[in-house]
């Protein structure tokens, strides 16, 4: 009897060592699953908020294309048609997260939400490296992305897009404006993309003659 008894006792030993395997192993799995879940929305929002600044430069294209005096556009006397109220102020985003439009504009032209002084315009950093010839970034157009097309409800996107607009660096004969694009959606997600618009003197036509990404 005292053998069987001491055989039972080790089998439950057994028993429950394997159910705490078990249950270890189910917490491993459990976790994997909700990293690679995390990890996978992180990855669609980057992609998407690219995607949404990209946009946003293109529209930003089409509106220089119909104007004839650029130089409205870089001294912030003229923006795009496509804003969602007066600037500047705090925006909503769908997930109830805000930006402040004036702050961004701040952060864009040296780094920091306060007010930029010409000095600080003038510095040469990583993303500004041009000194006195860097951008005054003012802003040009701003809304939310599903409003990109009017009247149409085709697109369904969390993503607010602001386009920011500079003087830039020219070739010879030719009309530049630097755009800045910023596109802010969930989970913190942000993406921008800048670009060089231009058109030779005398001609309607605009063309890119850059673009980069920030990552």
């Amino acid at each position: 009897m005292r053998g069987l008894a001491s055989e039972e006792g080790v089998a439950i030993l057994v028993a429950m060592m394997a159910l705490l395997l078990m249950a270890a192993i189910g917490s491993v799995l459990i976790l994997t699953s909700s990293s690679e879940t995390i990890i996978a929305a992180h990855f669609r929002d980057t992609v998407e908020a690219r995607y949404a600044a990209g946009a946003m430069v293109e529209r930003g294209m089409d509106d220089l294309g119909g104007m004839v005096d650029w130089t409205l556009v870089i001294s912030g006397a003229v923006r795009s048609s496509w804003v969602d109220g007066v600037a500047p102020g705090t925006r909503t985003l769908a997930d109830g997260s805000t930006i402040d439009l004036t702050q961004m504009v701040n952060l864009a032209n040296c780094q920091k939400p306060t007010l930029c002084s010409t000095a600080d315009m003038d510095a040469v950093t990583a993303d500004r490296p041009w000194g006195t010839s860097n951008p005054r970034w003012v802003l040009f157009a701003y809304g939310a992305v599903r409003g990109l097309l009017p009247g149409s409800s085709t697109i369904d996107s969390p993503y607010y897009v602001v386009l920011l607009a500079g003087a830039a660096v020219a070739p010879a004969g030719w009309n530049a404006v630097a755009l800045r694009a910023e596109a802010f959606g969930p989970r913190n997600s942000h993406a921008v993309v800048e670009a060089t618009a231009g058109r030779a003197a005398g001609t309607a036509r605009a063309r890119f003659l850059s673009w980069r990404e920030f990552r």
